[in-house]
């Protein structure tokens, strides 16, 4: 039996889902079914059950973004903090196996620029946006904390998402974002497919790879133009321009800050060169784009051509 914290979020959810069509048996449990600040409930549960495998999903990532950590600070401490370093001791003392969902937010930039392209960071380079720099977000600050106490965590995985896209409309889906925003910032980011990012997660599991930490992101990098054009060339292309959207783009990041953002943002590209050497599957970035694209799916209440 796996047990999934975090069901109900964005990323949780997807990995019930994809369990469940595995027929793999998992247990999924939201914040009101188990306080996972709760040592001693936490142990007790688990020392009875005994999952064969633990994941978890649970923190605190802001709404409708991260600005909203700048003003629940406690929350996020709390969500991106504690409960990982709660889940550290009672799996260590119970000796069982498990996955935590982290962030590629705690890098900014690339590691070097070279004529072929940025050089993304590895699970081994050292934050470089956190609270031990002062110019990041306490999101990032609260994700990079989170890998220096689970870094000495005996068999645990921390799988480091970066800014997830999926085929089907969300508020936290990086596609449904651009749709959805007035106006749009220029910058190169690592991108991570929902489905494949899942996946790729359990198969560290499946496969038994050695615990530690992985950057599970589509190969390659991409800017948000690039985004933007590969929308305009899918099916949603000719609809966009019917309804008459448009894609409009901040005249510079300082721009952006000034009249759109509140707190600093991440923008980097990750190396996950690592989880593929181990033979788990990620499709290049452009190539799961433009897939999300092609099986592109609405849900909820806005369409095209309407105002968010």
């Amino acid at each position: 039996m796996v047990f999934l914290f975090g069901v109900t979020g964005y990323v949780g959810s997807a990995f019930f889902q994809y369990l469940l069509e595995r027929k793999v048996p998992v247990r999924g449990f939201s914040r009101k079914e188990v306080n996972l600040l709760h040592r001693e409930a936490l142990w007790r549960l688990l020392q009875e059950s005994k999952p064969e495998f633990i994941i978890n999903a649970a923190g605190y990532t802001g709404k409708p973004n991260v600005d909203a950590c700048e003003d629940h600070k406690a929350e996020c401490l709390l969500g991106n903090v504690a409960i990982p370093a709660v889940l550290k001791e009672v799996c260590g003392e119970l000796g069982l196996p498990w996955g935590h969902v982290s962030s590629g937010c705690i890098y900014t930039g690339s590691k070097a620029e070279t004529f072929i392209g940025p050089v993304g960071f590895r699970e081994e380079d050292p934050p470089n946006f956190s609270f031990r720099q002062n110019n990041c977000s306490f999101y990032s600050g609260t994700k990079a904390l989170a890998e220096e106490i689970l870094a000495d965590a005996p068999l645990c995985y921390l799988w480091r998402l970066r800014i997830p896209f999926d085929s089907v409309d969300h508020p936290k889906n990086y596609l449904s974002k651009l749709l959805r925003y007035p106006k749009l910032v220029d910058v190169r980011n690592s991108l991570s497919y929902l489905r494949e990012y899942v996946a790729a997660c359990w198969a560290c599991w499946e496969k038994r790879l050695p615990f530690g930490t992985f950057n599970v992101t589509n190969p390659g990098s991409v800017t948000t133009r690039e985004v933007v054009e590969l929308i305009l060339e899918s099916p949603l292309g000719p609809k966009l321009v019917q309804s008459g959207k448009r894609f409009e783009f901040f005249s510079s990041e300082e721009e952006f800050y000034r009249e759109a953002a509140r707190t600093p943002r991440s923008n980097c590209v990750l190396d996950s060169s690592k989880i593929l050497q181990h033979g788990v599957f990620l499709s290049d970035v452009r190539e799961a784009l433009a897939k999300a694209l092609r099986s592109w799916r609405w849900k909820g209440e806005w369409r095209l051509g309407e105002e968010p």
